[in-house]
């Protein structure tokens, strides 16, 4: 057999290579037969519907953590919910990505609020931003409610603002905020859910 300078290097480099690795104890044999721990085998499981559109798909969310008091757990895995019935497991690629807007640095987890003419955003407490919305929709509620129409009869509207419900909430917290809304008075009520 005729060996080159060239591939006798290469079969000197691959000798000293494998026998370094072996003095060192790597077995291939060993190594491929041990057993890796699945990834979600201590997660918590937590069923969840998908925030993007109408169509309120399931989600199984997978957290870590001890769930020691105020410890916080932190989100690992996010997929689909085979046992859900609108989308069996399956989800659009904006769902798949969901645990990418979960742990995005531009996620918004906090109040905030923009003076008038001001290019600042100044953060708020969680009760100073319900105040706020309570005392804005109080103000416009007085200012404009309808109690008659032209003929004298008692109609109740509310027409200068509206609500748009969530379409990733259950049926019951859908059927409770129509309540609320319908409630207040409010005429322009909508909700893009098709469940």
């Amino acid at each position: 057999m005729q060996v080159t300078r060239r591939q006798f290097f290469r079969i000197c480099a691959a000798g000293v290579g494998s026998s370094s690795l072996a003095a060192l104890g790597f077995a291939p044999g060993e190594a491929l037969a041990g057993v890796r721990a699945f990834k979600l085998a201590r997660a918590s499981e937590t069923r969840s519907t998908c925030p993007y559109c109408s169509v309120s798909c399931g989600l199984l969310v997978y957290s870590l953590g001890d769930k020691a008091k105020n410890a916080k757990s932190e989100i690992i895995h996010i997929e689909g919910d085979p046992d859900h019935p609108v989308n069996r497991g399956t989800l659009c690629p904006k769902g798949a990505g969901l645990l990418d807007l979960v742990h995005s640095e531009n996620r918004l987890k906090y109040p905030e609020v923009r003076a008038p003419s001001s290019k600042e955003w100044k953060r708020i407490s969680w009760d100073e931003a319900f105040d706020r919305i309570a005392k804005h929709m109080k103000a416009d509620r007085d200012k404009n409610f309808i109690t008659t129409n032209d003929q004298g009869v008692t109609v109740n509207r509310w027409n200068t603002t509206g609500l748009l419900a969530s379409s990733a909430a259950s049926n019951e917290t859908g059927y409770l905020t129509v309540k609320v809304a319908r409630g207040l008075g409010i005429v322009a009520l909508d909700t893009q859910a098709r469940i």
